[in-house]
């Protein structure tokens, strides 16, 4: 019988991603609904030293796979020891962060254990009643066709963007196990460690061989642009159409010089008005930021799927109707380009006037 929540963990340069956090945080909330356990399957070489950390995180049992084949990732010796994995231990769940390399191992994982994949999840639930509740707030269902949807059992409910971010569908894998899922970076939050969890740690051995390094990577070089990392920003100021063009960029980059923020946008790189490393949303990064400025943003939903869980919403724009506005917290209605300076100006005394009692 099927049991427990596993996360797939991939070392990177000796080091593990916050996506293995944000995953083992969430593994761990569905394994307390399910009575089950949230197991790490942590895989790479000389590994080990990071299996308290994923206990830390919400980990019940740590499955180490430790080999030199997987010291750098390629895509055979990964695939086949999660496979083996899967094959010893039955889980009920695997989860996968949806960066390049989960991406890339997960279906292939999918193909061989003779199950489904969702990818790209924005969000999971296995309580019939929370998923209910989050339908609720968030669909365009009548009251009536909520309750009557027929939500008991354990099966994951995993959703996800779909019809190019139009649309939010849930998928169930009702007759195969484990459920898969790859889920995005940066949707979910990150636990706080608890240094006095305790849990299991395990060496697993899966019969990898040189033979199955069927790839030689002969150097790595990182690449020396270093590209800003909104995910971990505190504070975004973002810019849509409504800004104008590339050059009304500048008031966003001042404010947020002034708020200690950064600077984001929406789906506009194609006008290269500001880089694709600064896009929120569907085809760019999910935020989590305290405070979101949203400027000459109207609020699409591919939009919407990737700073919908920020704190604050701050929303300024021409349109007292758009999406964005209704998402905000508080909207300021009128010309950004008449109120950006004006509020950048305002900090900037406040901030000084502060400093000086």
């Amino acid at each position: 019988m099927s049991k427990n929540v596993f996360v797939v963990v991939v070392q990177h340069q000796g080091a593990i991603r916050q996506s293995a956090a944000e995953l083992m945080g969430e593994a761990a909330r569905l394994a307390a609904d399910l009575g089950q356990q949230a197991v790490a399957v942590l895989l790479g070489h000389d590994v080990a030293r990071h299996a308290q950390d994923l206990i830390q995180w919400g980990a019940d049992e740590v499955l180490v796979v430790d080999h030199p084949v997987l010291e750098s990732y390629t895509t055979e010796p990964y695939v086949k020891s999660v496979s083996h994995v899967i094959g010893m231990y039955e889980p009920q769940i695997v989860l996968f962060s949806a960066d390049s390399i989960g991406r890339d191992m997960a279906p292939r994982i999918a193909a061989r254990v003779h199950t489904g994949l969702t990818a790209d999840c924005i969000r999971l639930d296995v309580d019939g009643e929370q998923y209910r509740t989050y339908l609720q707030a968030e669909s365009s269902l009548r009251a009536e066709e909520i309750e009557a949807l027929e939500l008991s059992g354990s099966n994951l409910k995993m959703t996800m963007p779909a019809f190019g971010g139009n649309a939010m569908a849930t998928i169930l894998c009702p007759d195969h196990r484990p459920q898969m899922a790859t889920v995005r970076p940066g949707v979910l939050a990150v636990p706080a460690k608890d240094p006095a969890r305790t849990g299991k740690i395990t060496v697993v051995d899966v019969g990898l061989s040189p033979a199955d390094r069927h790839v030689e990577i002969l150097e790595s070089t990182e690449s020396e642009k270093q590209s800003v990392d909104i995910a971990a920003a505190g504070i975004l100021v973002a810019g849509g159409r409504g800004v104008g063009g590339p050059e009304g960029f500048e008031a966003l980059h001042r404010l947020a010089e002034v708020l200690g923020g950064e600077v984001a946008s929406s789906r506009i790189e194609q006008n290269d008005w500001v880089e694709k490393a600064r896009q929120v949303g569907q085809t760019g990064k999910t935020v989590r930021p305290d405070l979101y400025l949203a400027c000459g943003i109207s609020g699409a939903i591919q939009h919407m799927v990737g700073m919908e869980h920020a704190g604050r919403v701050i929303a300024i724009n021409k349109d007292a109707t758009c999406p964005m506005m209704k998402r905000a917290d508080l909207g300021i209605v009128g010309d950004l380009q008449e109120i950006l300076p004006k509020l950048t100006e305002a900090i900037a005394a406040y901030q000084a006037e502060k400093a000086a009692r």
